[in-house]
């Protein structure tokens, strides 16, 4: 069973990149992106139209490549979680945490008896088809799972030192956008609130010593996240890049660049 590299880089306190995945899948979608770098992909379901069999034949096509298939699923629900975990990935991203109770429920989707409730089924995706000693395979899924608490509301700030603190959240992941709305200053991301809320965030991770996540739109943003303290960056995500390459090429050919 395959270890996660990028939750090993985390605890070390180095950085990982990776991009997000809105709109395009392919089967050649992660050799893609590892062969440009990426040390992680997080596939978001919850704001696009991917199913479940698509995710399965994503999470295969990385296997191989040393990219880490984290996704975000479609809503906070046990079989989402679990089906996830046995179809292949490797780490899930959970929206909206805005409690420590809450968080608790939801890493103990992931473990398996007695450190939570996920169901077993062994020899499939989620470990390789490999077989093995039961208990060797839970200790290894244990090991490997990353878990990450999407802190995108006000309530989730007021509560993200207590939901730091709970065992098997291992990264905190800013919601900048949602939170600018939750905290009725939508896109206002320079307004002083927001960035106290950001700090807020930094200061539970360092507390805890737990690595913070992000989305940066481009390399300046994503450096300027890093001197903050981030960790975890996705460099934007494929509808952007592909528009924003496609834009700045046309309007290179039309002189305008």
């Amino acid at each position: 069973m395959r270890a996660n590299p990028v939750k090993a880089k985390l605890a070390r306190g180095e950085a990982a990149f990776g991009t997000m995945i809105f709109e395009f899948l392919s089967p050649g979608l992660p050799q893609i992106l590892a062969g440009a770098g990426a040390e992680f992909v997080l596939y978001d379901m919850e704001h696009s139209g991917f199913g479940l069999q698509e995710m399965k034949e994503q999470f295969a096509l990385c296997r191989g490549l040393g990219l880490v298939p984290v996704v975000r699923p479609p809503g906070k629900d046990y079989q989402y979680a679990a089906r996830l975990l046995d179809l292949g990935a490797m780490g899930l991203m959970f929206q909206m945490v805005e409690s420590a109770e809450e968080a608790a429920k939801l890493v103990a989707w992931t473990r398996y008896p007695p450190h939570g409730v996920r169901g077993a089924m062994f020899g499939g995706a989620h470990d390789d088809y490999g077989g093995g000693a039961i208990a060797d395979t839970m200790a290894k899924a244990h090991e490997r799972t990353l878990i990450l608490a999407l802190i995108e509301t006000a309530k989730g700030v007021a509560n993200v030192e207590e939901i730091m603190a709970v065992p098997g959240i291992d990264v905190a992941h800013l919601g900048h956008a949602d939170l600018s709305l939750s905290m009725g200053i939508p896109g206002d991301f320079a307004n002083p609130k927001l960035q106290a809320a950001i700090d807020r965030l930094l200061a539970a991770c360092q507390k805890h010593g737990k690595p913070a996540a992000c989305l940066a739109a481009n390399a300046k943003t994503g450096r300027d996240w890093m001197a903050r303290g981030f960790k975890m960056v996705s460099y934007s995500y494929d509808i952007a890049l592909i528009a924003d390459g496609l834009r700045s090429g046309i309007a290179g050919l039309r002189g305008n660049a």
